[in-house]
């Protein structure tokens, strides 16, 4: 690849004056510092549970768009372009999740004279369909995951003979997945025929409810598959690079709990066999901004392609760290029409060969000894860790209500190292300092998986590990429950700040805290309770 020079990629100034960012969270705020950055003026929309979020005190002006429920705030394309408008806002940021894959809301930034931070309504309508998505990987020539190219026939004369017969012919295990779907909703694995209409009907129920759209497709399920996405760019002049893959393989019912780049366990050919693949995706569509290609690596060595994500990812941060690229300053450049930068151009010629190692484990009000259920309430304390190689990038602090209307991620704490012992060291470090009271979090759960000697080798990554070796009943000594529990009665005796009833993640600020029993108990307890 060459480095070109020319005029037209002077970062002096600005790319607007004024961003509208049409989400909530730590995402929001993320993107209210890269604004803030490059001098422009940041304008937060809020529902009325968000009235005094972090993201709305942060920005330089705040704008209420409806009451809690998303469906009638963050979900609204007239709220948030009445406030685009109202503000005079340039462009409007969509952050992930909400509306940031919804070709309307792009169509209506158009219409109202506003530039949408994202890839084209075009590029966002074809690849919102993971059956239009694969299509066109496959005529691009890149391997996708066996399954059908067409949605399931669901109901009508002798559609469960043409399912099993599709099903048959990929092989079982099979998932069903939602065409339009993500995060693993309208999603079910299938492992005979007797489950597998059951299982169809049912996920297209669920893809109905979620996307409003119930179409169905089938994708053989690969055993001990792990996870692993390149980070894409475009711009307007028809560049589109690669800057690394991250992998993604720590899950639980799809979701993601931990992302990592570079892929532990690449060679440099396979690294550069993966971003050219995905990048003959992306130029099937004419990728402007930024999008995610993802990917299957089976336990044979092969690639194939799932879907592309075209939107910033959750866990974008990682790549950022070992890129030295920030994705959310190139995306305002790239769309307001400049070419990608210099920096971005020298850190996709050495994506093969990265520098250093980035970790993220995403913290969410989730309780991981009962199935990882929301887990919603107060936080009493919030204590973050720094140092050398930390990141945290949080949209909560002390006191943040944390609600059950929206997603649970609390925050996404990021180290960078050297290499990845030095990375798993450094994470294990942070994680002993981040205290958080007054509700359930993951924290437990990522302190019980980077001490594994499996996974500090990388030899037990794949999509199913949490699935076969999570067993919270299994995991912890009685000895640490109960010492766990007699702390948190101390502390509700008033040595610590969490309120009765409410569990606790991290340590009390009571005078119990340097115990032997109460570090027993925060090494291995997953279930506090003051």
């Amino acid at each position: 690849m060459s480095l070109r020079k020319d005029s037209s990629s002077d970062r002096s100034g600005r790319p607007f004056e004024r961003v509208l960012i049409a989400n909530r969270g730590e995402i929001a705020l993320r993107i209210i510092r890269a604004c803030r950055e490059l001098g422009i003026e940041a304008i937060a929309v809020h529902s009325d549970a968000d009235a005094q979020a972090v993201h709305a005190r942060a920005a330089d002006r705040s704008m209420r768009i409806g009451p809690a429920s998303p469906g009638e705030s963050y979900l609204r394309v007239e709220a948030i372009i009445a406030a685009a408008q109202e503000s005079r806002a340039q462009a409007v940021h969509p952050g992930y999740g909400f509306l940031s894959e919804q070709p309307a809301l792009a169509d209506a930034c158009t219409a109202a004279g506003i530039v949408f931070v994202g890839p084209s309504r075009d590029t966002l309508a074809q690849l919102g369909d993971k059956l239009a998505a694969r299509s066109r990987a496959t005529a691009a020539g890149v391997p996708v995951v066996p399954g059908t190219l067409e949605a399931l026939p669901v109901g009508g004369a002798a559609y469960e003979a043409r399912v099993k017969g599709e099903a048959d012919r990929i092989g079982y295990p099979v998932l069903v997945k939602a065409a339009a779907g993500g995060g693993g909703r309208g999603m079910r694995r299938v492992d005979d025929a007797g489950q597998l209409i059951e299982a169809v009907e049912a996920a297209a129920r669920e893809a109905a409810a979620a996307f409003g759209d119930g179409a169905v497709y089938l994708e053989r399920y690969v055993e001990r598959a792990r996870h692993v996405e390149v980070q894409l760019l475009g711009d307007a002049q028809g560049t589109i690079v690669a800057l690394g893959e991250r992998d993604c393989s720590t899950q639980r019912r799809h979701q993601k709990l931990v992302e990592e780049a570079p892929a532990p366990g690449l060679s440099n050919e396979q690294r550069r066999t993966l971003h050219q693949l995905a990048i003959e995706v992306a130029r099937t569509v004419g990728l402007r901004n930024a999008a995610t290609a993802e990917f299957l690596l089976t336990p044979e060595g092969d690639f194939w392609f799932l879907e592309v994500n075209a939107r910033l990812q959750v866990e974008h941060g990682v790549t950022e760290l070992v890129s030295d690229v920030d994705l959310v300053h190139e995306q305002l450049w790239l769309a307001c029409g400049r070419p990608l930068s210099e920096r971005t151009l020298a850190a996709a010629a050495r994506a093969a060969t990265p520098p250093r190692h980035a970790i993220e484990v995403r913290l969410s009000a989730e309780n991981p000894a009962r199935d990882f259920a929301p887990d919603p309430g107060v936080i009493s304390v919030w204590r973050t860790p720094s140092g050398p190689g930390v990141r945290v990038d949080a949209g909560v602090e002390e006191g943040s209500v944390v609600s059950p209307s929206y997603d649970p991620l609390l925050a996404k704490l990021m180290v960078v190292g050297d290499d990845r012992p030095t990375a798993l060291a450094r994470l294990a470090r942070a994680m002993d300092e981040f205290e958080i009271g007054g509700l359930q979090t993951t924290l437990p759960f990522h302190r019980w998986l980077v001490g594994r000697p499996d996974f500090a080798s990388a030899e037990g990554l794949s999509t199913d590990y949490v699935g076969r070796h999570w067993r919270p009943a299994e995991l912890v000594p009685r000895a640490a429950l109960r010492a766990a529990e007699l702390a948190a009665r101390a502390a509700a005796d008033g040595r610590g700040a969490a309120p009765p009833g409410i569990p606790s993640s991290g340590a009390s600020s009571g005078s119990s805290s340097n115990s032997a029993w109460w570090r027993a108990g925060i090494a291995e307890a997953t279930e506090r309770r003051p």
